[in-house]
């Protein structure tokens, strides 16, 4: 199982008796590490089922699957890979039933829960709501309730937004639903309440790998202890140098408490990186130099020297669009020259990468790009699941798989239109609030009739029937060309196709519309036949047999996008660096760097330089762990570009490089370049090429 690996990543493989800590720095093969230790867990005697590998986004999970089965073929369909998430649904459709959850219960999406919070606190605003939807999913990843956060609010917003996370949650119970944050918290509490749940999790994993440590928060470091046991039976993969997401919760104190918690935890580093070269590492391990190190670590490769790293500066945004496009035609067009006109002679668009702070910057670039005719993708876009029309579908699933679910009720009833109005909901809603029913439980309530006109409670009675005329179909329908026939047949009851149309003022956006409701029909489809596996990581297996319908419907709420959609597209990618963490790119062009973009900004709004402060100081560091990470996305070459001068609002404000070009303590006399000026020297080198072609063949067609 050790073929392969060299001596740092074998030692990472072979140490399985107690706790382990790898830190695998950018490049250094970790999910290597992690597959080939899956298999060497099974050499040594543990059951696949007992081992769970633990991601933190749908993508790795599919990628880590693929990889394990590789390498240790069918034994790989047995082990747990998954998200923390999906790890958390599993255990709630198994255990939820003692905190009072449905196996059935619903998992919300942002603007379900944005809903229910404008309803909680009284308001239509919903700039208010998200504020008080961060703040709480901010309490819940600190493992705060209501009570708690109320207790330790720091002010009087702070107090109203805990007595509104209060009547938040009295609805979640009711409707029998639970937002992204129970899903680490709710199995954080049966580990820590329920014994027996605590005892039956243990024995169920035998060894845990956590990869990207480094990003988990407080609850899921908690959640992770309780089930690894005293014993301390886990590996734990990830860098204090790639800590980039403290905004939203993920802490460096999982990493420090790891020492103290487990004394006899095992470090073993991994500094070898197999993908950059040694200019692009130098400047990598200079700009993380100033940051204070957990456990220092320096990166090497044996990649060779390479090209080295460039400093681009522009005059306006335009202006360093302008010559991002040109280095990306330049680095093709050279390529061609050097390989000749018979081989391969372009590098491909998926070869490069450009990368910002912000995703506005990305505007002007993609304007660039079109203007040059190259492909492009925008990663992080919005998600196939958060367009309208599949929102929609997905809405009328989550009714089918749990009836208690009120905001998907809402959306189905109102999804195409069917002449229930706002009035009989709200009537239907105070009834059920008053009853302490869910909204679909109300309508069969033999008290409904007393506060509802007989030819109103017709129309919702018949949507009641045929939700459940529908689940039962869905229960029954199994494979791909049944769950076809099905949902097609479904989709021109309800008229959806019209309904596209009627909603558009233009036929060529309806069209779009449906064209995507087909795509996720084949989709779900393909699902239920078996033939594509799940990357939701909804449940721990690679599936391959047959579903019904409804077992399909029931793992939607964990997608958040479509990996087949953008595999193998041969487009130039555009990504902010958060977004483009665990990735790679023969060429990178890391824009916008300059101070307050990259690192963010540091000033307040009179462009004073804030009082510097141990969150100052935080903040810093971690823009430097984002530089860090852009920098160590590159494998061959890398350009960082800066502009003289960029908009504000309706003005250009003056700009400085950021500290951190400067940190990167490159040789400025052989760093700077101007791509159009090489793309120019490229042009001339490839005319005379061809001239001095022509000209041979000339002499040899006129020879004797």
């Amino acid at each position: 199982m050790s073929s392969g690996l060299n001596l740092a990543q074998q030692e990472a493989v072979n140490y399985l008796h107690g706790p382990c800590l790898v830190l695998a720095g950018a490049g250094s093969g970790k999910t290597r590490v992690i597959t080939h230790k899956i298999g060497r867990l099974i050499q040594a005697g543990l059951e696949p089922k007992r081992i769970a590998a633990i991601t933190f986004t749908n993508k790795a999970a599919s990628e880590m699957r693929e990889r394990a089965k590789g390498l240790i073929g069918r034994e790989a369909k047995h082990v747990v890979i998954c998200t923390f998430h999906a790890l958390g649904v599993r255990m709630m459709r198994e255990d939820g039933a003692v905190l009072g959850l449905k196996p059935a219960f619903s998992i919300l999406d942002s603007d379900d829960v944005t809903k229910i919070l404008k309803d909680a606190g009284g308001t239509t605003d919903t700039a208010t709501a998200r504020i008080w939807q961060w703040t709480i999913s901010k309490w819940k990843n600190m493992g705060l309730n209501a009570a708690q956060a109320e207790a330790a609010a720091a002010d009087d917003n702070e107090r109203i937004t805990a007595r509104i996370m209060a009547r938040y949650e009295e609805r979640l119970t009711a409707y029998q639903s639970v937002d992204f944050d129970d899903l680490i918290g709710m199995p954080l509490k049966l580990l820590r309440d329920f014994d027996e749940v605590r005892a039956k999790w243990q024995a169920a994993l035998g060894h845990i790998l956590v990869d990207e440590y480094q990003d988990t928060n407080a609850t899921q470091y908690e959640v992770l202890k309780a089930l690894a046991g005293e014993r301390g039976r886990f590996t734990a993969v990830g860098d204090d140098d790639q800590s980039i997401y403290g905004w939203r919760g993920a802490t460096l104190d999982n990493l420090r408490k790891l020492p103290v918690d487990y004394p006899a935890l095992k470090v073993i580093k991994l500094e070898q990186n197999y993908r950059s070269t040694s200019a692009i590492l130098r400047a990598a391990n200079n700009v993380i130099g100033p940051n204070p190190k957990l456990f220092p670590k320096t990166l090497f490769s044996e990649l060779g020297e390479g090209e080295p790293v460039r400093v681009v500066d522009a005059d306006s945004e335009a202006h360093e669009a302008e010559r991002a496009v040109a280095r990306i035609v330049s680095l093709r067009a050279g390529d061609a020259i050097t390989q000749g006109t018979q081989g391969k002679q372009y590098k491909e668009f998926r070869d490069f990468a450009i990368l910002y702070r912000a995703n506005h910057q990305a505007r002007v670039f993609e304007q660039a790009l079109r203007k040059a005719q190259i492909p492009y993708k925008v990663s992080g876009g919005q998600s196939f699941f958060d367009r309208a029309e599949i929102k929609d579908l997905c809405g009328w699933f989550r009714l089918w798989v749990n009836n208690d679910d009120d905001p998907a009720f809402l959306r189905a009833i109102t999804t195409p239109k069917r002449g229930i109005g706002h009035t009989t909901l709200a009537s239907l809603g105070t009834f059920a609030s008053q009853y302490k029913l869910s909204l679909f439980e109300a309508l069969f309530s033999p008290s409904l009739p007393s506060v509802m006109p007989k030819r109103t409670l017709e129309g919702i009675h018949e949507f009641g029937r045929y939700i459940n005329d529908l689940e039962y179909r869905a229960r029954r329908t199994m494979g791909a060309e049944d769950s076809r026939t099905f949902m097609l047949d479904w989709l021109k009851e309800i008229d959806y196709e019209k309904h596209l149309y009627d909603g558009e003022d233009s036929e060529q956006a309806a069209a779009a519309r449906w064209t995507n409701v087909m795509e996720f029909v084949d989709w779900m489809s393909l699902r239920a036949g078996g033939t594509i596996d799940d990357a939701s990581g909804a449940d721990s297996n690679i599936e391959t047999e047959r579903k019904s319908l409804l077992e399909v419907a029931q793992t939607i709420s964990l997608l958040s996008t479509i990996s087949e959609r953008e595999q193998d597209q041969n487009v130039v990618t555009l990504s902010t660096l958060h977004a483009s963490k665990g990735l790679e790119w023969p060429h990178v062009m890391l824009i916008g760097v300059t101070e307050g973009l990259l690192p963010f900004k540091l000033e307040d709004d009179n462009g004073r330089q804030l009082k510097v402060s141990d969150e100052t100081l935080q903040r810093l560091q971690e823009e430097r762990r984002l530089m860090y990470v852009g920098i160590t996305r590159a494998q061959r070459s890398l350009a960082v570009s800066w502009t003289k001068k960029r908009k504000q609002g309706r003005e250009m404000v003056p700009c400085v490089p950021s500290r951190f070009i400067a940190e990167m303590a490159l040789d400025k006399t052989t760093t700077r370049e101007d791509p159009r000026e090489k793309l120019k020297a490229l042009r001339a080198e490839f005319a005379q090429k061809a001239q001095d072609s022509a000209a041979a063949k000339a002499a040899a067609a006129a020879a004797p």
